[in-house]
């Protein structure tokens, strides 16, 4: 056993070990068969339950309910986090029912789903929840048999006294460790002893996703709810000037029509509030069907939007030529120098051999495939909201202050989200959807069409990157030089690799502005950074005569034994390491004769990937056989759902590498809708995905994005050895609809 000593009162206890937060007030649970050594029975709803913490609560059958601390957005944590909990506890698992915390920032931090974090953040207070309890359960019961607590053991649900013989059932003594102060010393587990955690788990909520039981933001219900929708400018760079809406009123089940305002002038904005239109027209009527049908009768004039605007938005009708232009002569000009190694100036004049490539990304729809959605009460002294956020905590302070409301007055709820990507961080659907419901003073459902949500924005902004190595005589690489931005922020990481492996090396970072609202995407800048820096290093390395693995390895080595600098923010060990396991995985060393493969390794949010694809030509197509993965995440904490979170995001990171592309005219989106943005389609997914982790005792490090940025990278690689063009454009599909 590890002991962990810690003096916290009960509250204390609470929010230290909440590190995730979560919210929802939606529950799974499945009645299992129970038993203890004493007499097997079928385990009912207890008749009471009783709290030991925040996180959990014992029913006097022996029955627990564990929250979820995390919102849900198909990362499965609703099943991952309780199971941590319940290793600690030592129950069995087939006794445990399953809910999510309810939203309440005085018990819970890191409300928050993004990041990759919910595990990361959240394991050390998950473990602690389970163990705390379980150390009250053990002084319970020794306090009842007048024993000493060291003498008491656990397992699966059961307390023990083995000299004495005695035991009994969680159930029977909880009531009694509920009234216990929180101990000051808790055991955790040792790794090697864990039951659960490792162990593969079915999804919670499974059942009902699959049998269409309501569970995301579209499914609720409200008594007396209306529907809303809303009209936002056509183009970027607009804003209302007037409406006339008499024709949409007069539509059969139309309610009302007008214009909302999301955001006040004098409002300071938090990053979770990004958007480009603040000034809207609502149109609220009794079902989807009738409110769509009337917004095709609106007559709205919109107009351009001043250079001095409240909110600090460049004015003028942006186009994707222009987008490219302007990143285009950016780059051609010195950055900001985010970090110098050595004499990268020198390296290059010196160099025997300069390879140059400039690699560009354009702006991608998030897309997730339920659109935005929000659920709205507002009464003049109380707001109930319920919906898909990935930001709970800080969109209820958004909307008590929009409202006028005091924070407690705010109860936001969250429902289990179909899809978010990042989408669903900014949450001003939220706010219009309080704002329409105050003015109507009913309860309103606010719902986007596809067609909105993809041409409001939020979207993944669009990069552009020059690359530069110098190679000596000898073929090494003596120097590295990076100039990277974007419209409108540059995803430079500017201390990853191969930072830290070259002696000489610059990296620049440069920026556009633009009105054009985006924010956060899947891996954010890294989905750009893996597939530009790895299809570089392939061509260096090619240009070497080295192995793409092996030229990867070297410099890794360089890092590990002789690093450059001192502020490398990844460890060369754990990179390398997977690196080599799909080395060898792969058979790249044996296996390679006649295939085209390509490879590829990226570290983000605190994890390490690497993937090798293999593409067969067939019938004049290139067809993605299969795709090895290597990934270090640190302990696994739920191995199928693991697996399958790396395959989603290798599916993803193809699709949207090969395909997908947002392009604008005069401000205007070209691309509204599925029959124009392109997404990958089942026939073209990889025939088979291998997915492989990095066995060691690590803390876990996130999963979430870090399998997404590295399989475009390998993609590009493997298209290369394919058809001998190089992709130095995304996507690599132009023009693919159809």
């Amino acid at each position: 056993m590890t002991t962990v000593k810690t003096k916290l009162d009960r509250r204390s206890f609470i929010r230290s070990s909440a590190l995730a937060g979560g919210g929802l007030l939606l529950t799974f649970s499945w009645l299992a068969p129970a038993c203890t050594t004493n007499s097997p029975k079928q385990l009912t709803m207890p008749d009471e339950w009783y709290e030991l913490n925040g996180f959990l609560k014992i029913g006097n059958n022996g029955a627990v309910t564990i929250m979820s601390p995390n919102p849900e957005i198909g990362q499965n944590v609703k099943t991952s986090m309780p199971m941590i909990v319940a290793d600690e506890l030592d129950i069995d698992w087939k006794f445990v029912m399953v809910e999510q915390a309810p939203l309440n920032t005085d018990i819970f931090t890191r409300q928050l789903a993004g990041g990759s974090q919910s595990i990361r953040q959240g394991w050390n207070g998950l473990r602690m929840a389970g163990a705390t309890a379980r150390r009250m359960l053990r002084e319970a019961a020794a306090h009842e048999w007048k024993v000493p607590v060291d003498e008491i053991t656990t397992e699966a649900g059961v307390l023990y006294h083995k000299s004495s013989g005695k035991e009994v059932g969680y159930g029977e003594m909880a009531s009694a460790a509920a009234e216990l102060t929180v101990p000051e010393e808790v055991e955790l587990k040792d790794i090697k002893d864990f039951t659960i955690i490792g162990t593969s788990r079915k999804n919670v909520d499974g059942q009902k996703i699959v049998t269409g039981k309501p569970l995301f933001g579209l499914d609720y219900k409200a008594e007396g709810m209306v529907i809303a929708m809303i009209e936002h400018p056509p183009a970027f760079g607009m804003k209302l000037k007037s409406i006339d809406a008499s024709e949409a009123k007069a539509m059969p089940g139309i309610i009302d029509v007008f214009p909302i305002k999301t955001y006040n002038d004098d409002y300071q904005m938090q990053w979770s509030d990004v958007t480009a239109f603040t000034e809207l027209v609502a149109v609220v009527g009794k079902s989807t069907w009738e409110v769509m049908n009337a917004k095709l009768m609106l007559n709205v004039e919109w107009e351009p939007i001043a250079e001095d605007n409240s909110q600090g938005v460049p004015a003028g009708l942006e186009n994707t030529a222009g987008h490219y232009k302007k990143m285009e002569e950016a780059a051609a000009k010195p950055g900001r120098e985010q970090r110098r190694d050595g004499n990268p100036e020198e390296a290059f004049k010196k160099a025997a051999k300069v390879i140059e490539r400039t690699y560009t990304a354009p702006f991608q729809a998030h897309n997730p495939m339920e659109p935005m959605n929000f659920f709205a009460d507002v009464k003049d002294d109380f707001a109930l909201l319920a919906g898909p956020t990935q930001t709970p905590e800080f969109m209820e302070k958004t909307v008590a202050a929009r409202l006028g409301l005091p924070l407690e007055k705010v109860d936001v709820q969250m429902t289990r989200m179909g899809g978010g990507f990042g989408r669903r961080l900014y949450g001003h659907f939220m706010v219009e959807a309080a704002v329409i419901s105050q003015k109507v003073k009913a309860p309103v459902k606010l719902i986007y069409s596809r067609e909105d949500d993809m041409s409001y924005g939020i979207y993944r902004p669009a990069y552009h990157a020059l690359y530069r190595a110098a190679l000596d005589a000898d073929n090494n690489l003596i120097g590295f030089h990076v100039r990277m931005g974007g419209i409108p922020e540059s995803p430079l990481h500017a201390n990853r690799f191969p930072a830290g492996s070259v002696d000489n090396y610059l990296a620049e970072s440069f920026t556009v502005e633009s009105n054009i609202s985006t924010g956060a995407f899947r891996a954010p800048g890294s989905n750009f950074n893996a597939v530009a820096e790895q299809s570089f290093l392939d061509e260096v390395a090619e240009a070497a005569g080295k192995d793409p693995i092996q030229f990867r390895l070297d410099l890794l080595k360089r890092a590990q034994e002789n690093p450059v600098g001192s502020n490398n923010d990844y460890d060369a060990a754990r990179y390398a390491g997977v690196l080599e396991q799909v080395r060898e995985k792969s058979g790249w060393d044996t296996n390679s004769e006649g295939k085209n493969r390509g490879v590829a390794a990226y570290f983000c949010h605190n994890s390490y990937v690497a993937n090798v694809v293999d593409i067969a030509n067939k019938d004049g197509k290139q067809v993605i056989e299969k795709v090895y993965a290597s990934v270090d995440c640190g302990i696994v904490v739920n191995p199928d759902a693991a697996v399958n979170m790396t395959e989603g995001s290798i599916v993803d990171g193809i699709g949207h590498a090969m395909y997908s592309e947002l392009t604008f005219s005069e401000g205007q989106p070209e691309q509204n809708n599925f029959d124009m943005y392109r997404l990958i389609r089942h026939a073209e997914a990889p025939k088979e995905i291998e997915v492989h982790f990095v066995e060691n005792n690590i803390d876990p490090t996130g999963l979430g994005e870090p399998p997404y940025p590295p399989v475009m990278g390998a993609l590009a690689n493997a298209l290369y050895k394919a058809n001998g063009e190089r992709y130095y454009h995304q996507p690599f599909v132009k023009n693919s609809i159809g």
